[in-house]
């Protein structure tokens, strides 16, 4: 069952986002004990894994998240969502259907790519849990990542959803967490800022200072 307050620290991260010599599994493990409230596993870009090894992955980093009660979901790959029964799966505008695969996941979080006016008016959120919004800023995480539409969108959209989940994503560090906050979000997805940071613990505590 879904529940808003898992958005408010959302920790993304794929072997491609953090720094060489460091092992992924240290980092969501660090990044969980600090007190993330949910996690995604997006291995897409340079260097991502692929097949096999991405599912054996992805099974140790669900057993991970299981261990400290904190959600994990699956970006974009329906497949594995279904194969490991992760908790939920993201997928963006130009990815899978929803309405392909909600019924086999009625019991699991969806989460739902939505940048602007636009993607929103020809979004169906009858099966969508909480909506990813940005990027707020300039991000280097995503080669395809689109303009940054700035806090002032979620605030747009927060005229059209209501009350509806939203959580902000790109470009989000601890210096400009508390502007998006202010702007009716519901939470911070990040990566590179937690991923590559030098002090996780530290990291995690600011961002969750700003969002309590």
């Amino acid at each position: 069952m879904f529940n808003k307050a898992y958005l408010k620290l959302y920790f993304i991260c794929g072997t491609q986002d953090i720094p060489k010599q460091t092992s992924i599994i240290d980092v969501v493990t660090e990044a969980l004990e600090s007190g993330i409230t949910m996690f995604q596993f997006r291995e897409k870009g340079d260097g991502s894994l692929t097949g096999n090894a991405k599912i054996e992955l992805a099974q140790k980093l669900l057993s991970l998240c299981k261990s400290y009660h904190v959600p994990f979901i699956v970006n974009d790959d329906v497949d594995l969502a279904k194969a490991i029964d992760a908790d939920g799966i993201h997928v963006g505008q130009n990815d899978a259907n929803i309405d392909a695969f909600a019924s086999t996941f009625s019991d699991k979080i969806i989460g739902l790519s939505v940048s602007d006016l636009e993607e929103y008016q020809v979004s169906d959120l009858t099966n969508v849990d909480y909506i990813g919004v940005g990027p707020m800023y300039h991000t280097g995480s995503k080669s395809d990542a689109k303009a940054p539409v700035g806090p002032g969108m979620i605030q747009t959209l927060r005229t059209k959803v209501q009350d509806f989940p939203i959580v902000a994503i790109g470009g989000i560090n601890t210096k400009n967490a508390q502007i998006i906050m202010n702007h009716g979000a519901d939470g911070l997805s990040i990566i590179s800022a937690i991923s590559k940071s030098s002090n996780i613990q530290e990291t995690v505590q600011q961002f969750l200072q700003t969002v309590e």
